[in-house]
């Protein structure tokens, strides 16, 4: 068997279904696209399953994709063994109702024998205990040996997730040798010993499972294959594991080179070396994908692979940040195949260098609050870290739980894994509940769905706001109907429209339907997109009878259009502005248009300066006054890419795209409304900037009337505070800071005669101090004082008591503070003002701690503090030694 290189094995098979009449699709993002039901894309066809549920409309009835994957459902077995891995590539060929079982088997043996130059003898195949049609297509059509195809059950042999489509497979494995194998002299596909691997699934999508657990015959019958090329690729190179493989064994040599290790010599850094080099080739592609860190969702899955990969350099020696400079080796070998790795090169370095970053410090904190951990336990002669405060390092400060184990084990002590584990399972839990039972959720059927798939929506809108449309279908009570009356709230789908469908971060059109005598009238509150290309007019009949075929003239709202085109017409410019001013690293996060404001989320690593967001401000206005003419355009995307348009993170694009250039400003890939010259805009104005996400600061702002109605707003204020300051708008700022300072004199001067009122308390208090077993103890109460004044009283009185313990309460309205303070000398005998502070606070409902010679607490029950003062010479006299 010809040796062949994983590059050279995706480059065949996607050229070999081309020739088959597949439509070549690039991978979809890892990020999925209108999918609740996945975290990340984990197969082939996860991208597909609007087109295979009839939702949307294929490009193609046949279509071939290498589809980036990522499975987190074993991340802390990835290293461990050689054989776990969260990122790799699936190839696949799919059917849309064209071809089925007969060309799936029939091409799959002609490329793995013709393409691949398997060797036949070696190939098996099993197929579903039931399916005679897939056996008899592998014996009589291929000429197959019947003792080399095994029939396996419903577990090996039938897909299904949930209700909706599945069906039986046929999976195609390699024999890798006797040496591989079970003592069992039977042994064949199926067995669990290492000796058959599979490496090419087909799987026959024919029936609709629905939920009595009923399967019916689908209509359109469809073909979904998946072949994993890491895998695929062992085989090809007759190695063991995709570690040997050869674009992923160059990522291995960059990693022996930064730790200076030989990788195969040592089992324990074998592992670490490993884990870096498959969640490199993760993040690598999760960033480029437009994820970022966070403590949540997809986010914590790319923090989580990080930070474990930059745990496991430390283990091998790297003490700088390294990461980063890996992504080189990633895009080396997968640049070519997945050009947006290319593109963002210097965007996904900057991202993994910064959580590198940000996990060396959450080391150095970790370290310290397990080392205070340890303290307490040996104080107390324990030997087990509990498993909840094993949990808190993890979830709370992102310390990861075998270094936690790692540093017990060198102190000589354990950890209680089985309640930290009962934490964790609490935690996915809670992830559980807050997903909600999303089993088939992509798959729950749209009643638009059942329509023919002719039935379509076009969308006119760009031009004119007014259309005659014919009424393909009326939704009511989420069922089909032939009419609707008076009063019903319903889902209208016209032939064609121009209601712009909610997209692209643009909120749907609003409006009126209505006939040509104007006695049905339908009030349109939103639009969407619908099942097969159609588009959803949401809203109510407001008066007479709507029926199936008939006409109705679609009317939008057109100050509302108009507002919302002003604010999408504006976050171009800003986007535009943002990177002129941050930086080329500047990408669009997410976007919402509304007819009042907009909101623009973009991938930003710190607060944006507010000479920053005057800068960016002003340049949106300059484009604005520059009156630029707004041109929109559809295109191919390679052309599109040949004028410079920016494509935008989480957005799906075809072969042709609309494109919407401001002049020469800004060029971007768009198909929401916009206006015809950048000077309608009117004017812009940030009205506020903030982070939303670790890497991901948030603006808004507003356009046209709406800046009118801002300043409307700030004038009205600007002339209530000259009221009242009695002063004039051009010398209001000198007005205010003159009653500022004035306010600070007076605050100084109260402050001055209050410190002079307690001073002179203090020698009466002194003569009511107490000796706790040769400690003084002196206890006193306050009300309405300030905290400087307060703190000023009690040093006041620690100084002139020389030596002992001072424990002052302030009562103010329904709150107490409490403030502890002690001479050095008594610190010796064991007096601690922290511990004080914290048990005497407890005595009023409160809590608080500090160090041994000073420390304070709040409480909040005002009628207990004399009771809690007393109780200080219990606590003082417990600590006396």
């Amino acid at each position: 068997m010809q040796q062949m290189g994983l590059n050279e094995i995706r480059s065949k098979f996607l050229k070999f279904f081309e020739s088959k009449g597949h439509y070549v699709k690039d991978s979809a993002s890892l990020v999925p696209h209108n999918d609740k039901s996945l975290l990340l894309i984990n197969s082939g066809m996860a991208p597909l399953k609007n087109y295979f549920a009839g939702v949307e409309v294929p490009p193609s009835v046949r279509m071939t994709t290498c589809q980036k994957c990522i499975r987190t459902g074993d991340i802390e077995n990835v290293g461990k063994t050689a054989r776990h891995g969260t990122f790799f590539e699936m190839l696949g060929n799919f059917s849309f109702g064209d071809y089925f079982k007969e060309e799936s088997i029939a091409w799959g043996w002609e490329f793995v024998t013709e393409h691949l130059n398997m060797p036949e003898d070696k190939i098996w195949v099993t197929v579903y205990e039931e399916d005679d049609d897939a056996y008899e297509l592998w014996e009589k059509g291929m000429n197959f040996p019947k003792e080399r195809i095994v029939r396996l059950g419903k577990d090996d042999n039938f897909w299904e997730i949930g209700i909706g489509p599945c069906g039986p497979c046929s999976e195609m494995y390699f024999d890798r040798g006797e040496a591989f194998g079970c003592d069992n002299p039977d042994c064949k596909p199926g067995c669990d010993c290492d000796r058959y691997l599979e490496f090419w699934n087909h799987v026959f999508t024919q029936f609709d499972r629905d939920e009595d657990g009923k399967y019916g015959q689908l209509e359109n019958k469809n073909i979904d294959t998946g072949m994993g090329l890491e895998r695929m690729a062992c085989i090809m190179q007759d190695v063991d594991n995709i570690f040997e493989v050869d674009t992923i064994r160059q990522i291995i040599s960059a990693i022996e080179k930064a730790a200076n290790v030989e990788y195969g010599k040592n089992a324990k850094r074998d592992v670490s070396v490993r884990i870096i080099t498959d969640h490199i080739r993760a993040v690598s592609f999760l960033v480029a994908d437009g994820v970022l860190p966070s403590n949540e969702g997809r986010g914590y899955v790319l923090r989580r692979l990080l930070r474990r990969a930059a745990r496991h350099g430390k283990l091998l020696g790297i003490k700088e940040n390294f990461l980063y400079k890996l992504v080189d080796e990633v895009i080396s070998v997968s640049g070519e195949a997945y050009p947006e790795l290319v593109e963002k090169e210097s965007y996904i370095k900057k991202v993994i260098r910064i959580e590198e970053e940000k996990f060396n410090e959450t080391i150095d904190q970790g370290s310290e609050i397990l080392a205070s951990y340890i303290a307490e336990l040996k104080s107390n002669n324990i030997n087990t870290l509990s498993g909840e405060n094993a949990f808190k390092l993890y979830d709370t400060y992102g310390f990861p739980i075998d270094l936690t184990k790692e540093i017990l084990e060198e102190e000589g002590l354990d950890l209680d894994e089985e309640s930290f584990n009962e934490e964790m399972n609490k935690q996915r839990e809670r992830a559980r509940n807050a997903r909600g039972n999303m089993e088939g959720e992509s798959w729950k059927e749209d009643p638009l769905s059942k329509l023919d798939a002719s039935v379509q929506s076009s969308f006119e809108g760009y031009e004119d706001l007014t259309i005659l449309g014919k009424v393909n279908a009326i939704v009511k009570d989420n069922e089909i109907v032939e009419s609707a009356t008076e009063g019903d709230v319903v889902t209208i789908v016209l032939d064609k429209t121009t209601f712009y469908p909610e997209g692209g971060g643009q909120a749907g059109d609003c409006g009126i339907l209505t006939n040509a005598s104007e006695d049905v009238v339908i009030e349109v509150t939103d639009t969407r997109k619908g099942a097969n290309n159609t588009i959803k007019h949401i809203g109510k009949v407001k008066c007479g009878t709507v029926n199936t075929n008939e006409e109705l003239k679609a009317l939008v709202n057109k100050d509302v259009r108009m507002a919302s085109a002003r604010n999408h017409s504006a976050t171009h410019l800003l986007h535009k502005a943002l990177k002129e001013v941050l930086g080329d690293h500047v990408n669009q996060a997410g976007s919402l248009v509304t007819p009042e404001r907009l909101r623009f989320d973009v991938t930003h690593f710190e607060a944006i300066s507010k000479d920053e967001l005057k800068v960016i401000e002003e340049k949106v206005n300059n484009a604005i006054l520059d009156a630029l003419d707004i041109n929109c355009e559809n295109m191919s995307i390679n052309e599109a890419k040949e004028k410079g348009a920016t494509a935008l993170f989480g957005e799906k694009y075809g072969n042709d795209v609309r494109v919407v250039a401001m002049g020469d400003y800004s060029i971007e890939l768009c198909g929401g409304t916009h206006l015809k010259n950048t000077s309608q805009i009117g004017m812009f104005k940030i009205v506020s900037e903030g982070g939303v996400a670790a890497g991901v600061r948030r603006i808004e702002a507003i356009t046209g009337k709406s800046v009118y109605e801002y300043l409307k707003e700030k004038e009205a204020v600007i002339n209530e505070v000259c009221t009242t300051l009695k002063a004039k708008e051009d010398n209001l700022t000198q007005r205010a800071q003159s009653l500022v300072d004035e306010n600070k004199a007076l605050a100084k001067e109260l402050h001055d005669v209050k410190t002079k009122m307690s001073l002179q308390s203090v020698d009466s208090i002194l003569d009511s101090k107490l000796d706790i077993n040769g400690v003084n103890l002196i206890t006193t109460k306050f009300e309405n004082m300030d905290m400087n004044t307060l703190k000023d009283t009690t040093d006041s009185l620690r100084d002139k008591l020389a030596s002992g313990v001072v424990v002052v309460a302030n009562v103010c309205e329904d709150k107490v503070n409490f403030i502890v303070t002690a001479t050095k000398d008594v610190l010796d005998r064991g007096i601690h003002s922290g511990n004080i502070v914290r048990e005497v606070a407890q005595i009023a409902g409160g809590k608080g701690g500090g160090r041994p010679n000073m420390a304070q607490a709040g409480a909040t029950d005002v009628t207990k503090v004399d009771e809690a003062l007393n109780y200080a010479a219990e606590v003082v006299k417990s600590q006396v030694k």
